[in-house]
């Protein structure tokens, strides 16, 4: 063996040792990044259930008793204008259709399935007014009337969905859950609530509160 020879292999032993350490190192690194990702993850997966507990009374029923318009007032808006009346009254994300926050009186009439259809005076004759009792609730108009509540808030769509049911879940359970819709037939009820705009002949709208009026 050369005397060149034998002076080359300790560096090549140290190139190689450097090599492996390396490779290690990010191996490592690597492992505890995938770790930290998955339990910061896990920290805050989002729970529909205290989501809805702790912004439904506290948040979303002020800003809808706030910003809720009288019934006749804003089909009259939007009979007149949809747009501006959307722009004045309403909240929306992107190119959805406008929820607006709604009150109003009227006459009871019969349950229908999921619905209690009401009479509101004032309102054009073809209108038709529903208030949604349950006990399956649909929609987002709760989540998209408040106003606060952004996709931008939640990781996904998924979650962003869950919060609005969560809210229905919250409001059945307050308002919904010792309502004896039927008895209210041909009573004087005064409601609040929100809806979402897809007609205006049809306004189906999720109640916050529905009690007899004086």
């Amino acid at each position: 063996m050369s005397t060149s020879t034998a002076l080359l292999r300790p560096r090549w032993i140290a190139a190689l040792a450097l090599v492996v350490l390396v490779v290690a190192m990010g191996l490592s690194a690597e492992y505890r990044s995938t770790a930290t990702v998955a339990a910061s993850a896990q920290a805050k997966k989002f729970d529909p259930a205290a989501y809805g507990a702790q912004t439904y009374e506290s948040k979303v029923v002020p800003a809808i008793q706030k910003g809720a318009v009288e019934l006749p007032e804003l089909v009259e808006a939007l009979e007149a204008d949809k747009d501006a009346a959307g722009a004045k009254y309403g909240h929306r994300h992107g190119t959805s259709p406008y929820s607006f926050a709604v009150k109003g009186t009227g006459e009871a009439g019969e349950v229908k399935g999921t619905l209690l259809q009401v009479t509101v005076p004032g309102l054009p004759e073809d209108t038709k007014v529903y208030l949604q009792i349950g006990p399956a609730i649909n929609g987002t108009a709760l989540r998209d009337a408040a106003g606060f509540i952004t996709f931008n808030q939640f990781l996904n769509q998924v979650e962003y969905a869950d919060a609005a049911t969560a809210l229905n879940d919250q409001m059945r359970e307050k308002v919904l859950k010792n309502l004896d819709a039927a008895a209210l037939k041909g009573k004087k009820i005064a409601f609040t609530g929100a809806f979402t705009l897809l007609t205006t002949s049809t306004l189906t709208i999720t109640p916050i509160a529905i009690e007899e009026a004086p």
